[in-house]
């Protein structure tokens, strides 16, 4: 398998803080990496920084075999937008465009044609339970149909590396789990997927299961299940 993301001790100070100190993380094609802990530890700060929204303030990172720390914002904008599909865990849609509107964006920055961009959008939506919300608007969704909005924008432009970050804390358990089916798929064909979560115990297939802890990641293994 080849390599998607590969982090080399990674620190960053949030607020005078170190919240990552010297984390080193290779995602390869196919993975899926899980890290849990709990709320404040630097997940967020950790999924910002693989999904080269943030810059470390040491270490390097190299994704699919480019340098890009200290490299420039536009070449840091440019692989985010190409390649990598980023769940915020706030969503982060915007108010006034619909939930197609939404979910096409990425492929209408990319020049996707746009019966293309139509049939990839429908695709997705229909695969995360959301079809007959097309024309709805952020404010007239619940909280978990808005979390699935957001995962669907993530993945329809068909990224090389998928970033969730705390993508479960609105969904219930029939939506995890149709969320995980899709996930799989993109694994099955290639795609690197790190997923960040507060919940220590539950079970997700994973190719690699850590824990973020005091800025370090260690084997959930290491830690004990109540």
């Amino acid at each position: 398998m080849g390599e998607v993301l590969r982090l080399t001790n990674v620190k960053k100070f949030v607020s005078g803080d170190l919240i990552l100190n010297g984390v080193s993380l290779t995602i390869s094609e196919g993975e899926v990496i899980v890290v849990r802990g709990r709320s404040g530890v630097g997940k967020t700060t950790l999924a910002r920084i693989s999904s080269l929204i943030d810059e470390p303030d040491d270490g390097v990172i190299v994704f699919r075999g480019v340098k890009v720390s200290g490299g420039s914002d536009y070449l840091r904008s440019e692989l985010r937008l190409r390649y990598i599909g980023y769940v915020d865990q706030f969503f982060k849609l915007l108010p006034n465009l619909t939930v197609f509107e939404n979910v096409e964006l990425p492929l209408r920055l990319l020049g996707v044609p746009r019966d293309v961009r139509r049939e990839r959008v429908l695709s997705m939506l229909r695969r995360l339970g959301l079809s007959g919300k097309e024309f709805r608007f952020p404010s007239e969704l619940s909280g978990g149909e808005r979390q699935r909005v957001a995962i669907a924008r993530a993945l329809v432009k068909n990224p090389l590396l998928v970033v969730l970050d705390e993508p479960f804390s609105n969904l219930d358990d029939h939506s995890i789990s149709r969320v995980m089916g899709v996930i799989k798929e993109l694994s099955d064909r290639g795609v690197g997927v790190l997923i960040t979560t507060t919940d220590l115990y539950r079970p997700i297939e994973a190719s690699r299961d850590l824990l973020l802890i005091s800025g370090k990641l260690v084997p959930k293994e290491n830690v004990e299940s109540p």
